[in-house]
């Protein structure tokens, strides 16, 4: 006969739980660390930001970069006739610009500069604008020449309202020429260069016909630059 098992103390081993009465697995550990590290990564995140943020304007104090600046400074033209029977512009120009470079610390250089003339919206010529040479520096405070001829002729088939518009800024002698100069250019501070960039420069300028009987004076005019 099999010997009975002993009964055990419940003074020692404490009133048996019920199972429904028993404590269920709650995951507060988990999400407690979860939920510490998100906090950790948010921290570390701002504080990121923080510092690079103090960085950019300490470097603008010190540095204290602006756009450089772009003028039309003289224009010829002598030719800018249309024919209606082939639809065709007869043109003869020259335009000198200056650019202008304000900064104190920095220093740019110039890859490549070409020139898009329009009138009224409708581009009748384009040229590479001659450099004192095809890649230059432009030193911290300083001007720069350069200038664009702009002659030959479009096949351009305008419509009526443009050419009355045409016939009267003839009758005027005074032209309203649209520019658009395309850049590749380079910042330098030191002995540190950076990545190209290729900016536009806008110049609306009134360009007198140069003729005999006109006298109208060109003025300088002041381009928009837009990075």
């Amino acid at each position: 006969m099999a010997d009975k098992q002993p009964h055990l103390n419940g003074a020692y081993y404490g009133p048996a739980i019920p199972p429904a009465e028993q404590p269920r697995y709650r995951p507060h550990r988990e999400r407690s660390c979860c939920c510490c590290l998100f906090g950790i990564l948010w921290k570390i995140l701002v504080a990121l930001i923080v510092l690079v943020g103090l960085a950019v304007l300490i470097f603008w104090l010190v540095v204290q970069p602006r756009y450089f600046k772009f003028y039309v400074t003289e224009a010829d033209l002598t030719q800018f006739d249309y024919y209606s029977n082939n639809n065709t512009l007869h043109y003869n120009m020259v335009l000198n610009f200056t650019a202008r470079n304000p900064n104190k610390k920095l220093s740019i250089y110039y890859d490549k500069v070409e020139a898009l003339a329009f009138y009224e919206d409708v581009r009748f010529a384009n040229y590479s604008v001659i450099t004192p040479m095809n890649s230059f520096r432009q030193y911290k405070k300083s001007s720069s020449t350069m200038s664009a001829v702009l002659s030959g002729q479009q096949v351009l088939p305008l419509d009526n309202d443009l050419v009355s518009e045409l016939n009267q800024d003839k009758i005027g002698g005074v032209y309203e020429i649209y520019v658009k100069l395309y850049f590749r250019i380079r910042f330098r501070l030191g002995d540190v260069k950076t990545r190209r960039f290729k900016p536009k420069v806008k110049c609306d300028a009134k360009v007198p016909l140069r003729t005999m009987g006109n006298v109208t004076l060109f003025q300088t005019t002041k381009c928009d630059v837009d990075y």
